[in-house]
């Protein structure tokens, strides 16, 4: 069976764009047209691939039809920067990446630094646990995640660990632990979370605890924040070594247990798929991350 260009183009548009008349005025044709093509494309395949609501959302089979759609797209916009008949706004590639925040804020912005003027990244911000679910309904083309084992369609390679330390303000610890980093402690003092899939400070209750804990605690969904919150007094938290500067050794944060650690692998995984411009994106965060975070001895 042959799947129709033109017909995984009006799928991929009409899932990007949320509704038919988008989809439609990025494509240049009608909201029926874009309609007919899916329905068509629905027909060939034997499956409901999209359910017709605002936004549009994909099934589970549309997934499978949406990741070619997409890598069909990128191979085809390679093909013509490769001829050199792209313009515009065609003269830069697109690429989306799902990547937990605290990398994105700390060396993946850095690392990825010299494409900015000739590819339009697309970052989807997740925790490094949940990254490869977009990778997996074709959202991102590529996704630095905890999960080792590569997806189907899929490479994996390790990246390294980013090391995490428990870390709160001199004020933090005078009130908190006043006599010492007890279970006792620990069950009562507020902390700082990313958001409810942030399961780091969780952990180490758990180690340290030794039973369930509910401490009060600040949801602070944004990288640098959730370290200046830390930083405030708000509560503690666990924070990469990336994110320590200088006012921080100079004794702003505190980490009030210096014997623990907790090292969480990353690995890089991204399409199976012979781009170019996907393939240098690669090699520069392999490089970059080997340089920054901690590689564990073999």
């Amino acid at each position: 069976m042959m799947l129709d260009f033109e017909q995984l183009r009006a799928l991929h548009a009409a899932v990007d764009e949320g509704t038919f008349e988008a989809a439609a005025r990025k494509l240049h044709i009608t909201p029926s047209a874009v309609s007919q093509r899916i329905k068509a494309l629905e027909t060939s395949v034997g499956r409901i691939l999209v359910q017709r609501t605002k936004p549009i959302q994909v099934t589970d089979s549309g997934r499978e039809v949406l990741r070619l759609a997409r890598q069909i797209d990128a191979l085809s916009r390679d093909t013509v920067r490769e001829l050199g008949l792209e313009n515009g706004s065609n003269t830069f590639a697109r690429v989306s990446i799902a990547v937990n925040a605290d990398s994105l804020s700390t060396w993946v912005l850095r690392a990825l630094a010299e494409f900015t003027q000739e590819v339009s990244f697309d970052f989807h911000l997740d925790d490094q646990d949940h990254t490869t679910e977009l990778l997996r309904d074709g959202s991102v083309m590529a996704a630095v995640t905890s999960v080792a084992s590569p997806i189907q369609g899929c490479t994996s390679s390790r990246l390294g660990n980013m090391r995490y330390r428990p870390m709160a303000s001199a004020e933090f610890c005078r009130r908190w632990f006043a006599d010492g980093v007890t279970a006792e402690s620990l069950s009562e003092a507020p902390l700082v979370v990313f958001n409810r899939k942030d399961l780091l400070q969780d952990r180490y209750l758990d180690q340290k605890v030794g039973h369930p804990a509910d401490p009060p605690r600040h949801l602070v969904p944004s990288s640098a924040d959730f370290a200046d919150a830390v930083r405030r007094g708000y509560g503690w938290g666990l924070i990469p070594d990336l994110q320590c500067g200088e006012d921080d050794r100079g004794g702003l944060l505190i980490g009030f247990d210096p014997d623990f650690v907790d090292d969480v692998p990353l690995y890089w995984q991204q399409w199976k798929l012979s781009s170019p411009v996907l393939r240098r994106i690669s090699e520069v965060v392999t490089r970059r991350a080997h340089e920054v975070l901690h590689q564990p001895s073999s």
